[in-house]
């Protein structure tokens, strides 16, 4: 029997808000859906910002995710940056083999220019490098964020060569 869309959603979204709870973003949260005006499904940070908006896609759309599939998916996920008016996006994907419980282990997929913006480097030219996908694991991005402002701080000082 195969699951309805929505319910593979749900069960991807609530499996990234998790991860991302027990690794410095207590207070990560799933969106409401807003029709048309999608806002993104996770939403890391609380306030009068929406800061930190992930687009979730689980299933086995997901884990046979295209490149193309990736692309479109990542201007879906630039839509939601606007409509919701967060600081940050990325996507966050299911991976083959690895469950919701391990979701930290998910592929996040971040346009180059949006990677730049959160760490402050230079913006790259010409155009369309900073279109250029790069994929992280959710772990390492929220550790990213971490450092860079968002979610707990860290409990020690993060050494400099940390891998």
């Amino acid at each position: 029997m195969s699951r309805r869309p929505r319910d593979i959603g749900t069960a991807a979204e609530t499996a990234v808000a998790r991860a991302a709870r027990t690794r410095g973003f207590p207070h990560a949260d799933r969106l409401a859906l807003t029709g048309n005006r999608d806002r993104g499904d996770v939403r890391l940070t609380t306030g009068l910002t929406a800061g930190v908006v992930i687009e979730v896609k689980g299933g086995d759309m997901a884990r046979k995710a295209t490149d193309k599939q990736i692309e479109d998916w990542l201007d879906e996920t630039a839509v939601a940056k606007a409509h919701s008016r967060a600081d940050v996006v990325f996507l966050v994907a299911q991976r083959a083999g690895v469950g919701p419980k391990n979701a930290h282990r998910w592929h996040a997929y971040w346009r180059h220019h949006w990677l730049t913006a959160l760490t402050g480097g230079p913006a790259v030219e010409p155009f369309p490098v900073g279109l250029v996908p790069v994929r992280l694991t959710l772990e390492h991005s929220l550790w990213m964020l971490r450092a860079h402002g968002y979610g707990e701080p860290f409990e020690e000082e993060v050494p400099d060569d940390a891998a």
